[in-house]
């Protein structure tokens, strides 16, 4: 039997503890990342136990009046589990989820799916309970993603702006600059989508203070100037550029294309994969060709981030 039990506060050590030993250890589910911007979301996270009592499984959420998603306020979330989960555990502990939403009276469920990617080891118990539990593909993202133990090639005008940004003297750094970096990237975000960062440079500044190891900003630099810049996540085997952003300077001389191959080459050795995030907008509805294209250009190819959805009596 699986009993499952809302997260606390007096919660905070077990959950940490149990993310970072679990498949996918990945520090933006910490409860000092999730809880950054508590304030705009009402926290539904659940913990689920065996009859033990021991704690095999946590699911970040948040809830939306008669909705719960995993997470509201964070890219993708599921089910975070050890390396002791089987299937038939991870069975029963989607049975007592649905359960647990019928009882609290929650008919709606966003369920967003963390990318194979993050795992350390194969993680997709909970793949099969939800389809029979009827959950279904909500939505889709496409995102663009570097194999850096098996790289191709990048294409000869790529190659030309690195050079040229080498050649105009542009300096690649790291930087704790995040209220110029944000400043730079919801310059950018404004004139071609006409909205604006999640985070503000202090938010930034307040992340990078707790997880100083995970949260890089690098930035490229021209007569002392930044002109391009990408805040990196960093995980066990992925970096993933959580922002990334070049002003005109920089997409004329190349500033960015060198930011960019700096950055696959010093983690080359340390990562598996790096990861540009999505090219989809509007809720994944629309394709941005050209954004695609510009991290294609630097030899990524595509994933999915696909969310799954749940309605009361809505089955198979």
């Amino acid at each position: 039997m699986i009993k499952i039990e809302k997260y606390s506060k007096d919660k905070q050590k077990i959950w940490d503890d149990f993310v970072n030993n679990s498949k996918t250890p990945m520090f933006m589910f910490n409860r000092n990342f999730m809880e950054y911007h508590s304030d705009r979301f009402t926290d539904n996270s659940l913990m689920f136990y065996n009859d033990k009592d021991e704690l095999i499984a946590v699911l970040p959420a948040s809830i939306h009046d008669k909705q719960i998603r995993s997470h509201g306020g964070l890219t993708y979330g599921g089910f975070f589990v050890n390396n002791s989960m089987k299937q038939h555990t991870m069975n029963d502990c989607v049975s007592s989820l649905v359960e647990y939403l019928g009882t609290n009276k929650i008919n709606h469920f966003i369920y967003k799916s963390v990318p194979t990617i993050y795992n350390t080891l194969p993680a997709e118990e909970y793949m099969w309970p939800l389809w029979q539990a009827g959950f279904r593909l909500e939505r889709t993202d496409v995102s663009s993603v570097i194999d850096l133990k098996n790289p191709l090639k990048m294409p000869k005008g790529r190659k030309a702006q690195i050079s040229r940004a080498k050649r105009e003297g542009v300096e690649i750094v790291e930087s704790e600059d995040f209220n110029t970096f944000i400043d730079l990237e919801n310059s950018v975000l404004s004139a071609r989508h006409g909205v604006k960062a999640v985070h503000t440079g202090a938010e930034l500044k307040l992340l990078k203070s707790r997880f100083p190891e995970n949260i890089k900003l690098f930035v490229a630099k021209y007569n002392n100037q930044m002109i391009a810049g990408t805040l990196l996540f960093i995980y066990p085997h992925v970096v993933h550029t959580q922002y990334m952003a070049a002003n005109e300077i920089a997409r004329e001389i190349g500033g960015l294309d060198l930011l960019i191959k700096t950055l696959i080459d010093k983690y080359t050795e340390s990562k598996k994969w790096f990861d540009f995030g999505i090219s989809t907008e509007q809720g994944g509805e629309v394709f941005n060709e050209g954004l695609c294209a510009q991290k294609e250009g630097f030899g990524a190819r595509t994933i999915a981030y696909n969310f799954y959805e749940w309605k009361f009596g809505k089955g198979r």
